[in-house]
């Protein structure tokens, strides 16, 4: 109970000596000098007049992405299989292979085969994986698809796949 009362005194006595209001006598405050020299320059700034001028800038954000935006999209939607519908439409794009194309006057054929092992025959203009793509064109060795995906900002981008024949062996 003495040492509390006794370190409380001396912390009291460190409190009143610190708060004095006198400042040493032989330091001048920092505030007169400032001035001093402030007096001292006011002839010479008189005698020249300098016009300052400020170049401004304008930021724009035309065609550039917002930075504070999250490069990751807020609703993630995973692409379903669809069971009930087309068959060709039920299976992603790069798992299908093109065993043969074949073509008449007016058209061009060609049989894909499904990683099932189903095969199955396609023309122009057919939507084909889970993506809604459709066959653009079928040349003599390949077919051209278009599906829209979605990037990493939630747009919808074109993208082109090319299936080629798959040629077996001679």
């Amino acid at each position: 109970m003495r040492r509390a009362l006794i370190v409380i005194i001396i912390v009291l006595m460190f409190v009143a000596v610190g708060c004095k209001k006198e400042q040493v006598a032989g330091k001048k405050p920092v505030a007169e000098k400032t001035q001093t020299t402030q007096k001292a320059e006011e002839p010479q700034a008189s005698d020249k007049v300098i016009k300052v001028e400020y170049e401004t800038y304008q930021y724009d954000a035309k065609g550039r992405r917002d930075p504070f935006a999250s490069l990751v999209a807020k609703e993630k939607q995973k692409t379903v299989k669809k069971s009930g519908g087309n068959p060709l439409q039920s299976q992603e794009i790069d798992e299908m292979q093109v065993l043969a194309i074949a073509w008449d006057k007016h058209k061009s054929y060609a049989l894909i085969m499904m990683p099932d092992k189903k095969t199955y025959t396609i023309t122009e203009g057919i939507s084909l994986g889970t993506q809604g793509g459709k066959v653009q064109k079928i040349t003599r060795d390949e077919v051209h698809i278009r599906e829209f995906v979605k990037d990493y900002r939630g747009d919808m981008k074109p993208r082109d796949v090319i299936l080629k024949l798959h040629k077996g062996e001679e």
